[in-house]
């Protein structure tokens, strides 16, 4: 996330707001927050990854969506929008344009929002009832962490040569993620 916009925004003027159409905004407890544009390397990582999903999501029974699906998350009763990476949804729960039930999300890491990822998103996310995964890819150097609902709770676990996904039944490996990103 970049800086907030000076004055808060309530949900209904979020959902309609139209600021500057390249910028994508985030709503956080009231506030607007634009978002980064993406490096090279992010959008080649986002290309990798979206390439394995779309193949594994021919039969329709879920897909994959980059960047602009917002993910409805609710914390302490305020709802917050986000706008990760990737998104898969198996059953969907659209409410417009915004999902609330993803099964697997993935946040591409890069220095203005790694810290917001691993942190409040991490914490966020895993409030999706319906969520099974989330994926963190860093854009600097090579970095995978991978988040998993389990039974017994959330676990992650760093990634070095490959992780199975949810939801798509398939294995992402870091190679491929990483292919002619220069890492």
């Amino acid at each position: 996330m970049t800086e907030p916009a000076y004055r808060t925004y309530t949900e209904e003027e979020y959902l309609n707001h139209s600021g500057p159409e390249k910028v994508r905004w985030e709503y956080v407890d009231g506030f607007v927050y634009a978002q980064a544009g993406a490096s090279l390397p992010h959008n080649r990582i986002s290309t990798n990854i979206q390439r394995v999903f779309a193949a594994s999501s021919l039969d329709g029974s879920c897909w994959s969506y980059v960047s602009d699906l917002k993910v409805r998350v609710v914390r302490d009763g305020n709802r917050r929008y986000y706008l990760p990476e990737i998104v898969v949804v198996c059953n969907s729960n659209m409410v417009g344009d915004v999902e609330t039930q993803p099964c697997l999300i993935v946040e591409i890491l890069g220095a203005s929002t790694r810290n917001i990822d691993l942190t409040f998103k991490v914490s966020d996310y895993q409030r999706i009832e319906g969520l099974q995964g989330y994926l963190t890819v860093d854009s600097e150097a090579r970095g995978v962490i991978f988040y998993r609902r389990t039974p017994e709770g959330w676990q992650f676990e760093t990634v070095d040569e490959s992780v199975e996904l949810p939801c798509l039944g398939l294995t992402l490996s870091v190679p491929e993620t990483y292919r002619n990103v220069g890492l």
